[in-house]
């Protein structure tokens, strides 16, 4: 095997996705930081992740997505599920849903807190509030709790759907409130969806903070770069090595930091192929034991979303408008000449947060409403009008895990979501189902005699609607926690509320995998916010 001279930077960072592509802006600002972005994946210039609708030509696609797959799932009826990452620059956020939210205060304020062992220090809503308005660039202007001058855009969706206006009546009626900010701290109500488009295109993060500033001469981006394991001194982590595709290694060397962003899946994955992780299992896998961190890879979280479908009478839906050759070239036509219609569409358009039951004190489920039905994902739509109503639970108490499978860098990891495994994760699926055709059975939609046939009225008991929420849930794709923050008194922890690996030297993660508990809707925006708090605390000022 061929070998190159060292490269040595300042700071050597793991992955250029939604976390990597700020931090490589903000450190190299400093033009005197030296910074290497090295990304296992390649180049985003493909047409369909620039194009909204693309992602459904991105997902479980080779070249945009590494195709990860969980293991069978007991909480699922034993089933498999695809588990996609992005593979290119911008990470996930060149394929993912392009929905902009940052979730509810009480999230970051529970952060803050910790739990018994003791606080994470700066992560109130009031203190991460500047860092999500620092990147920001709101359509509707400037406020107390926005920034319109940032790089992030967020703008308002360019299509509308009579009936997706009718679930929001029918919501309204049975008792959500109307919502034109999803992202003011209580984000309970119904509404579309804001997301992270321009003029019509996807504005990933490669796009907002990396293509803006490769010409800076003190930063250095690889691609088709994949890290075969971190490099370490005693406790201390140097460096680590890479296999390019031409089949040389090449060493990076880091006089201050590595700083892991790929993701909640491959960060932990990394360390347990380096070394770092519970010391049995890092030993069952061949390699040395560099540091015995048992919460590597545990307190995987994920919002499983139940995917509601009904059948619908007398309005349109993408089912049909979609379903002839003139109806997809109208459909193109209008992308074309206007940038609006179904091409801009994100995968959902409309959403709610809801109270799944009065026992609970703010909004515990999401809602992601599309006005289309297909059997699963990759799949034809289905013949006739229909709409899906998605609903997940935001703050799930199942726990799973993510781990490598072998010490070879090429190996699958073992996704083990664990989803629907506790008693209350049972109920706010059923409950959530119950809620849904409440929903469905108000006035609004009573004109379009909305008939439910995933997963079907036959369906009523706890345990049928439990069992039900099983053979018709997915992933809405939000996995976080695997490397979770908290103070060292805490065993499961893995890094300090900075990101630094607890008990190392060097070595430092700032991705999803750093959220001690997911956060009340999408996850992708709030990981650029912990990119963005976390730079700062970096440069120290």
């Amino acid at each position: 095997m061929n070998t190159e001279t060292d490269k040595t930077y300042d700071y050597v960072i793991v992955g250029a996705g939604t976390a990597g592509c700020l931090l490589a802006n903000r450190l190299s600002r400093d033009k005197g930081t030296t910074v290497a972005l090295v990304e296992a994946g390649g180049n985003d210039n493909y047409h369909w992740i620039h194009i909204p609708v693309g992602y459904l030509y991105c997902i479980n696609n080779p070249r945009t997505d590494w195709m990860y797959r969980t293991q069978a799932d007991a909480g699922l009826n034993g089933r498999s599920l695809i588990y996609p990452r992005g593979r290119v620059i911008g990470g996930s956020s060149s394929i993912n849903g392009m929905i902009y939210m940052r979730g509810q205060a009480a999230d970051y304020d529970a952060w803050a807190a910790g739990d018994g062992y003791g606080p994470n220090p700066g992560w109130r809503w009031d203190e991460v509030l500047p860092f999500f308005k620092e990147h920001e660039a709101y359509h509707g202007g400037a406020d107390a709790l926005h920034n319109d001058r940032g790089e992030w855009q967020v703008s308002r969706q360019r299509l509308s759907w009579e009936i997706l206006d009718a679930f929001r009546e029918a919501a309204v009626q049975a008792g959500l409130p109307r919502k034109d900010d999803f992202n003011r701290g209580d984000n309970e109500g119904v509404g579309y969806f804001e997301v992270n488009q321009k003029k019509g295109f996807r504005f990933s993060a490669a796009r907002a903070f990396l293509k803006p500033i490769l010409a800076r001469d003190n930063l250095s981006l690889f691609i088709h770069a994949p890290v075969q394991r971190l490099n370490f001194e005693g406790r201390r982590c140097t460096g680590l090595t890479v296999l390019r595709e031409d089949g040389v290694t090449v060493t990076f060397c880091a006089n201050k930091e590595v700083i892991l962003c790929a993701g909640a899946v491959n960060t932990p994955v990394l360390l347990e192929r380096s070394g770092v992780g519970q010391g049995a299992r890092v030993s069952a896998l061949g390699v040395p034991v560099v540091h015995d961190l048992p919460g590597v890879g545990e307190n995987l979280q994920d919002h499983l979303q139940v995917r509601m479908a009904f059948k619908v009478q007398g309005v349109k839906t993408l089912n049909t408008l979609a379903s002839t050759w003139i109806g997809k070239a109208r459909i193109g036509l209008e992308y074309l000449l206007t940038r609006t219609g179904p091409m801009s569409m994100a995968p959902s358009q409309l959403g709610a947060f809801a109270r799944s039951s009065e026992r609970h004190a703010r909004a515990n489920v999401q809602y992601h409403v599309q006005p289309l039905t297909l059997e699963a994902f990759g799949q034809p739509l289905h013949s006739f009008d229909a709409f899906t109503a998605s609903v997940c639970n935001l703050r799930p108490t199942s726990r799973g895990s993510i781990h490598a499978a072998s010490s070879d860098p090429d190996a699958a990891p073992l996704i083990t979501p664990n989803y629907l495994a506790t008693d209350e994760d049972r109920q706010v699926a059923a409950e959530s189902i119950r809620l849904t055709r409440r929903i469905a059975s108000q006035p609004a939609l009573a004109r379009y005699q909305p008939e439910e046939f995933k997963p079907g009225m036959q369906f009523v008991s706890d345990a049928d609607l439990a069992t039900a929420a099983g053979a018709i849930g997915t992933t809405i794709f939000h996995p976080v926690g695997t490397c979770k923050m908290g103070p060292a008194a805490d065993p499961m922890a893995v890094c300090d509320a900075q990101g630094r690996v607890h008990g190392m030297g060097g070595l430092r993660v700032v991705d999803a995998s750093l959220m001690p508990t997911i956060t009340s809707g999408n996850t992708n925006s709030p990981t650029l916010m912990m990119a963005e708090k976390i730079a700062r605390e970096i440069h120290g000022r």
